[in-house]
């Protein structure tokens, strides 16, 4: 959803935000990709890629830059909540986390890497979940700017176990 009245400094508007995450001849084309894990130290699953480009030369290619820098990302999953759990992310431009339909990360821009987290026991009855209980997790990123293209996941999730 597209929050502010009008165009930003980065964006020009509603019209041109649909199109992010949506296939649009012309426009925007869907490749799935796969994020790869790993696990260490046990029970903690990390994806730390300080150069992400996974579009590189692929769909409407590098539009003149060394890489493909203009890319959007998403991940949809769910997971029993146990307690104890954390989600943390570090990179840059936009990033939006909603857990439970809730917005539980906003890292919206361009911008240099940043990072944010998410305590999921200190902020349960924020995010309105309670222990034993599943809910969704979804993930939104956007890569805008060609200087750098950073992406980290740090979590504790067991939805991200490789089976």
């Amino acid at each position: 959803m597209y929050a502010p009245a009008g165009a930003t400094a980065t964006v020009s508007g509603q019209a041109s935000f649909d199109q992010w995450y949506r296939d649009v001849p012309g426009t925007n084309l869907t490749f799935q990709q796969v994020l790869p894990l790993t696990e260490n130290p046990t029970g903690t699953f990390t994806y730390d890629n300080q150069a992400l480009f996974p579009l590189d030369n692929v769909g409407f290619g590098n539009e003149g830059n060394v890489h493909n820098f203009h890319f959007t990302s998403e991940l949809h999953t769910s997971f029993v909540y146990r307690g104890g759990e954390v989600f943390q992310f570090t990179g840059d431009d936009d990033l939006f986390v909603f857990v439970n339909d809730k917005l539980a990360i906003d890292l919206g821009g361009v911008h240099g890497a940043q990072s944010l987290e998410i305590d999921f026991d200190a902020r349960a009855a924020e995010l309105g979940i309670q222990i034993g209980m599943t809910y969704t997790l979804d993930l939104f990123h956007a890569e805008r700017h060609t200087t750098e293209s950073t992406f980290r996941i740090v979590t504790t999730i067991d939805c991200f176990i490789i089976q």
